[in-house]
């Protein structure tokens, strides 16, 4: 019970803290129905479902790594921007994981 407690402490942070959390979720709310709408099976939802989740729990690592290095180095350092920029980075990788796995997805039900 305590674990599920800190879960929620840790997403009420992350939208009290984080303006690109808030933004992501915002988006979640609405291609995640979106993606259960669009999505032609079970399996085709789970991926565009899922992919949309990937991205926040993405962001909540980053920001969780960003909350640490700031934390830890609050000047300037190599290896903590390097930090900063790979976290950045996966989010990156995430999101373009969601436009990758629609658009495979959806174009050729488009276009054809």
């Amino acid at each position: 019970m305590l674990a599920f407690r800190y879960s929620l402490q840790g997403l009420k942070a992350a939208l009290r803290h984080e303006a690109s959390f808030r933004l992501e979720v915002q988006l979640a709310a609405i291609l995640i129905p979106l993606g259960l709408y669009l999505g032609g099976t079970p399996t085709e939802r789970v991926l565009m479902v899922g992919s949309v989740l990937l991205v926040l729990i993405t962001e909540l690592l980053n920001g969780s790594i960003e909350a640490v290095v700031d934390k830890t180095t609050p000047e300037f350092h190599e290896l903590a921007g390097r930090a900063k920029d790979m976290g950045s980075a996966a989010v990156f990788v995430a999101m373009s994981n969601v436009v990758l796995t629609w658009g495979l997805l959806l174009l050729p039900r488009w276009l054809g």
